[in-house]
């Protein structure tokens, strides 16, 4: 095309193309690791291991390389695997596979959050104001009868306290009078009490 611009299909097409060709570098990579690792090589376990489709194991230009590890295998036998070292290549793809998983890993923590943050906006908006206000009225309610017990308690014991000290004053004023009656009587035995 003359103007440089991509039609959808041709940028699909690359997108397809480089994805074909990471997975089958990752795939060449794991069977490597196997093979220094010295585990046996199946086109199962290489699938499982890369995280592949089956499929793709068996596809032109990784099934020779399958197939030749499969061979070397079968006329020297893997050995016990005694901690071999991994290959950087190894390495590099571990990370890479690593670096993957734990954006998709936040990402889909991030959904998440969002989806019980709107879920709980959700479950605040359906409890009705109309609960709202008849319970602030009953709290009303209660509030004012509960401050009119209060103050007619209130009441009750200033009226008590009045009549306890009109008591006490007519106590007080019932012993002085007796006490001056008996010390008439103590001093004047002889005059008759008035009555």
């Amino acid at each position: 095309m003359a103007s440089g611009k991509r039609v959808p299909a041709e940028v699909l097409k690359a997108a397809r193309l480089r994805d074909s060709q990471t997975k089958r570098t990752k795939v060449l990579a794991v069977l490597h690791d196997m093979v220094a690792r010295g585990e046996p090589v199946t086109f199962a376990a290489v699938a499982k291991t890369a995280g592949v489709s089956n499929w793709l194991v068996y596809a032109e230009g990784v099934r020779e390389h399958i197939d030749a590890a499969r061979a070397r295998q079968a006329v020297h036998p893997p050995k016990p695997s005694t901690g071999a070292s991994v290959s950087s290549a190894g390495l590099k793809t571990d990370l890479a596979l690593a670096r993957q998983e734990i954006t998709a890993l936040r990402e889909e923590r991030d959904k998440l959050k969002d989806a019980v943050r709107r879920q709980l906006g959700q479950q605040l908006d359906q409890v009705g104001t109309g609960e709202l206000v008849a319970r602030i009225d009953e709290l009303s309610r209660q509030n004012a009868e509960l401050t009119a017990e209060r103050d007619a308690l209130t009441r009750g014991k200033a009226e008590r306290e009045e009549k306890l000290a009109e008591a006490e004053e007519d106590r007080d004023a019932a012993r002085a009078s007796l006490r001056r009656m008996m010390r008439r009587k103590n001093t004047n035995p002889d005059v008759p009490e008035a009555g």
